[in-house]
């Protein structure tokens, strides 16, 4: 039996997206988080625990990007071109994100509040159209003789609307969660207080989106309520409610890492009900993995170069966060 690349590339793109929103979630969740604390000393510490790694995240958005125009170019193409201008809003967030975060520290007190507000603008912009990136590719993306047969503004829809702001929500409370882990004193405690509104508010969306999904979606409602896809799909919504009330014990109870473990856990629910929810496709409704692969000399071609990577990359990125293990404190961290 040979190899079936086409799945292959799909569990590494895949595993690819997943660390990416996981590692660079709770860095845009922090920025959004900013408005909420006024005081420097603390806008310095929340960035100082991520400011040493942060650039080494978005490493899994380009494999995923990378991964997805090696082995299914015609995902890519059609992709990119219904949704350019949400991409393009999105990358320009991330760039006043991490311009922030090197300016920021050079800037005379005066002028700081200035990088301060690109921070907080660039990390919401990048969080909310990566959400709206999500919600349209959910929503399904029209495909005729193998082109984007849409508008340019399909993406401008309530669902997908509604998805950057759920998004909103997942990576402010994965940035709360961390600072918990991350930060003590009156700056933990406060993240205490906000961890608990957040984690309902997640719950709150969460059961909307459950709701909207296959009401709104057709295929999909077929696909969650069909045989063997339901056997996988049910056990979801129940770890997520049972995730939900550990977390909400946890943080009642003062633990330190489990909030940030179990909201993981939630982001890795929500990412697996959605991969049951559009499989075997990846261009909604209709292309599956296979009909937009690559020639399988391709495939295997760049796999090698995959195979190569994905363990330097697994790693560094290890390596980087164990050498900045710990609390950070105030007057501590990176200039």
């Amino acid at each position: 039996m040979g190899i079936d690349l086409p799945l292959i590339w799909a569990v590494i793109i895949s595993f690819g997206v997943m660390m990416y929103v996981v590692m660079d979630g709770f860095d845009l969740g922090i920025g959004m988080l900013y408005p909420f604390f006024k005081d420097a000393r603390d806008r310095d510490v929340m960035m100082n625990t991520v400011a040493p790694v942060w650039d080494g995240n978005e490493t899994w958005l380009v494999l995923g990007g990378a991964g997805l125009f090696a082995a299914f170019p015609l995902a890519y193409a059609v992709v990119l071109s219904a949704l350019y201008l949400p991409l393009v809003f999105m990358l320009i967030g991330l760039v006043f994100r991490g311009v922030a975060f090197e300016f920021r520290f050079k800037a005379r007190e005066n002028r700081r509040h200035i990088w301060d507000k690109a921070f907080i603008g660039g990390s919401l912009a990048a969080t909310f159209f990566q959400g709206v990136v999500l919600g349209a590719f959910i929503k399904g993306i029209p495909v005729v003789d193998g082109r984007f047969a849409g508008a340019a503004l399909d993406w401008l829809a309530p669902f997908p609307l509604f998805c950057g702001l759920g998004l909103v929500v997942a990576y402010s409370l994965l940035g709360c969660t961390w600072l918990i882990m991350k930060t003590e004193g009156p700056l933990q405690r406060r993240m205490y207080t906000l961890a608990r509104p957040l984690a309902l508010a997640l719950l709150a969306v969460i059961g909307i989106l459950s709701l909207w999904t296959p009401l709104a979606h057709e295929a999909i409602a077929r696909r969650w309520f069909s045989l063997p896809n339901l056997i996988w799909f049910l056990p979801v919504p129940l770890l997520v409610l049972l995730s939900i009330r550990a977390l909400l014990r946890s943080v009642a109870n003062g633990n330190q890492v489990r909030p940030f473990l179990l909201t993981l856990a939630l982001v890795f629910l929500g990412y697996s009900g959605l991969i049951i929810s559009l499989w075997p496709n990846i261009i909604p409704p209709s292309i599956s993995l296979r009909d937009a692969a690559a020639p399988p000399q391709s495939q295997g071609f760049v796999l090698v170069g995959a195979l190569l990577i994905i363990p330097v990359i697994l790693g560094y990125t290890a390596w980087s966060y164990y050498v900045f293990r710990g609390k950070v404190r105030h007057g501590e961290g990176y200039h």
